[in-house]
């Protein structure tokens, strides 16, 4: 038996706005496709909003953001906080950013906050290597003993990760945790790659 659908008003999409807000820190772009499915359920064939429904949509995104509760730069730095964090290295947070609708410059100053929290992009770049190799229990923070076939997997999946290879080496090869707060980014950066036999 088919659900009946109620129909929907301007306040019950507002208050249906209002519950996901207190619940999820969203983007301007996600906060507006939550909105959009919430209409076309209200719909029994499912349609898209019509004309009257989307100016609905505008207006509680712009009410939202007016109040505050709706912030795109605000939601790229905590977001950008919290990838670094798991290990994601930059450039992939701005593609993750870039991907759920976040302009480029509010990417960017969320960019510029985590370097100037970690004293540099390079610096960045580092403290989300060593938290993914932490998370991923590579080099140092490894639990078992290493050979040369576990080092270049433990490599090879810190270079997909998004990390360049002399930085992934160097914490690969890391005799201890300590060790790793001595890392220059740079110098990390500027080992080239030597195939192993």
């Amino acid at each position: 038996m088919a659900r009946s659908t109620r129909p929907m008003t301007p306040d019950r999409l507002e208050r249906a706005a209002l519950h996901y807000l207190e619940r999820y820190a969203a983007s301007r772009a996600r906060f507006r496709r939550v909105l959009v499915e919430k209409v076309r359920r209200s719909h029994a064939d499912r349609s898209p909003p019509g004309a009257e429904e989307r100016d609905w949509i505008a207006a509680i995104e712009e009410k939202c953001v007016a109040l505050g509760l709706l912030d795109d730069r605000r939601y790229a730095e905590m977001k950008a906080r919290s990838l670094q964090r798991r290990g994601m290295p930059p450039g992939r947070i701005a593609q993750w950013l870039r991907a759920r609708g976040i302009a480029a410059p509010d990417i960017d100053v969320a960019l510029a906050a985590l370097a100037a929290d970690d004293g540099g992009s390079r610096a960045s770049t580092l403290a989300a290597a060593i938290n993914h190799a932490r998370r991923r229990r590579f080099g140092p923070f490894r639990t078992r003993p290493v050979d040369a076939d576990r080092r270049r997997r433990e490599i090879a999946a810190m270079m997909r990760a998004g990390f360049p290879y002399g930085l992934a080496s160097r914490i690969v090869d890391a005799p201890d945790a300590e060790s790793l707060a001595d890392t220059d980014p740079e110098e990390a950066r500027s080992v080239e790659f030597i195939a192993e036999d």
